[in-house]
Parts: structure tokens; C-alpha cells; sequence
């Protein structure tokens, strides 16, 4: 790689991601979504990342999705199509996406010059990725680039989300981390979910993040208390540099100041939309 070490990784963590992750944690998305009938929080949770792939099962959504409880997701999956078809869906998240960028963000960004910086950079980098192994990125690929600015940069931000997510599930299978055992390993870091949304969001029962604990204890990834062992430590590590392996060619077709920027433009308006209010507060952390 040309690019400074941990630079993409930094960026996709400050600016990419959470812009692209802020509809999730919004109530504009169950605003839109209620308006064709979609009224549970699960379903709309999956649905609104799904729809790309199409009206597809359970199945198809808990392989690219790795880390959900298969019967939490079959409890939603397909039928939430004969509510609403996948376009239909598609449609709501984005005016969802919109409402959002707006309401956190404020008019005056919107209708920056940076704003717009920021998605022609994005998208430039989008440019890079590849479709092989990439489900999720693939599908969202196929999706029009809408035209106005804030949208392009979620749409630029959602490309480049799914496409770091894909390669992570091979590194993940490298790893050797079960999905329950990659969100516990994760959860130890700091940087991961708390239980409580694990449970809330991914379908799992406290009993099965403590058997997942267990494994990772006697593969010595864990300590007695639940914290990350050295060897832990080293696991987590080299699963994000495999990660950062796989995920390099949009960064490295951006660039180094091209890159910079972006995480400069995108890590302001991150910040903006946090102080806004976009992520709870209990969302991240280990307990």
C-alpha cells in the first residue's frame, strides 16, 4: 500500500461508516417505513438493509448479514415483502436518508461546497471496489446514484460500507470467529456493541453470548473477567489488518490527499451528526 498506515482504516471508522449508519439509529426511518406498513423495529432494520439483494429469505440475509440469529431474522424474512416490495422499500429509505442528512447535519451543510467535495470524493473511491464475494456491495452497486449532493455521499458512504463489510466476513471465516464468538471478541474491544444491543438487534439471548464467551476463553481470546487476552488482542488486530488488506483498492485509488480529505470533510460532518444526536449513547461499549 501507498497510503499511510491505518489511513483508509481511520477514515472508513471517523467518516464513512457512520454516515452511512446514522438512518439505523434514526426515527425518520420508521417514520418512512410505517408508511407502507412496515411497523416492527427488526423488520424494519432488515429490510432496509436487505432490499438491494431483493425479496429475498432469511437464508440469503443471515449469510451476508453473518453475525444475526437465523431464526430472529425468519421471523421477518420474506414475509416483510408482501407488506412492501423491495423498490417500495428502497424508495423509504432514502427519503429516510434525506430526512436525516437534514435534520443533523442543518440546511447550511446540505448545501455546502464541502458536502459536495466530500460525496465526489467518496464516490471516487467507490470507483475501486470490486464485486467478487461482495453480495451486499454488489447489490447496492446496481442501485441509480441519486443526484443531489448529500445523497451521493450517503450512497458513496453505503458502497463503501458494504464493501469493507463483505471482505470482513472472509476475514472473519479466516479468523476462525463464529458470529456469536466475532461479536463477543468485538463487544471485549470497547469499540463493538454492547450486550444489550446484541441482544436488541442481532436476536441472540444472553446465555448464547455467554457460551460464545466460554469458547473464546478456552481459546485463550479471553480472560477469566471477559476482557481481550494478549492473544485476544492479537486476533482482533489481525482480523482488521486482514480487513484493511481487502479493502484497500478504493483508498489506494483515491489516493493519499484525496483521502485525507475525505476523512477531514466526512469525520466534521460525523461530528456534527453526533452532537445532533445520531447514535445512542449506550450503543457502543462493553457493558
Amino acid at each position: 500500500m501507498t497510503l499511510p498506515p491505518l489511513a483508509a482504516r481511520h477514515c472508513w471508522h471517523a467518516a464513512i461508516n457512520p454516515l452511512h449508519s446514522t438512518v439505523y439509529f434514526s426515527p425518520d426511518t420508521p417514520k418512512e417505513f410505517a408508511g407502507l406498513g412496515i411497523t416492527h423495529p427488526v423488520a424494519v432494520n432488515l429490510a432496509a438493509r436487505s432490499a438491494a439483494l431483493g425479496a429475498v429469505g432469511a437464508g440469503t440475509v443471515t449469510a451476508a448479514f453473518y453475525n444475526y440469529r437465523h431464526d430472529f431474522v425468519a421471523r421477518h424474512l420474506p414475509a416483510v415483502w408482501d407488506t412492501a416490495a423491495p423498490e417500495k422499500v428502497l424508495a423509504a429509505r432514502l427519503r429516510a436518508a434525506d430526512a436525516t442528512l437534514r435534520r443533523l447535519l442543518g440546511e447550511e451543510a446540505i448545501e455546502s461546497p464541502e458536502l459536495a467535495e466530500a460525496a465526489d470524493l467518496a464516490m471516487r473511491a467507490a470507483e475501486a471496489c470490486t464485486r467478487h464475494a461482495r453480495p451486499l456491495y454488489s447489490a447496492h452497486a446496481d442501485l441509480p446514484v441519486p443526484e443531489a449532493p448529500h445523497l451521493r455521499l450517503w450512497h458513496a458512504t453505503t458502497l463503501l460500507r458494504e464493501h469493507r463489510g463483505d471482505g470482513h466476513l472472509a476475514a472473519l471465516l479466516i479468523a476462525g470467529l463464529d458470529p456469536l464468538e466475532a461479536l463477543v471478541s468485538h463487544t471485549a474491544t470497547g469499540k463493538g456493541m454492547t450486550p444489550k444491543w446484541l441482544k436488541a438487534s442481532r436476536g441472540w439471548e444472553q446465555s448464547d453470548l455467554d457460551a460464545a464467551a466460554d469458547r473464546l476463553r478456552a481459546r485463550g481470546i479471553l480472560d477469566a473477567g471477559g476482557e481481550l487476552t494478549e492473544e485476544g488482542k492479537a486476533v482482533r488486530e489481525s482480523l482488521e489488518t486482514d480487513t484493511d488488506r481487502l479493502d484497500a483498492a478504493p483508498y489506494e485509488h483515491l489516493g493519499a490527499p484525496g483521502l485525507a480529505r475525505l476523512a477531514e470533510l466526512g469525520g466534521g460532518f460525523v461530528l456534527k451528526a453526533v452532537t445532533a444526536g445520531a447514535f445512542p449513547a449506550d450503543l457502543r461499549g462493553k457493558a
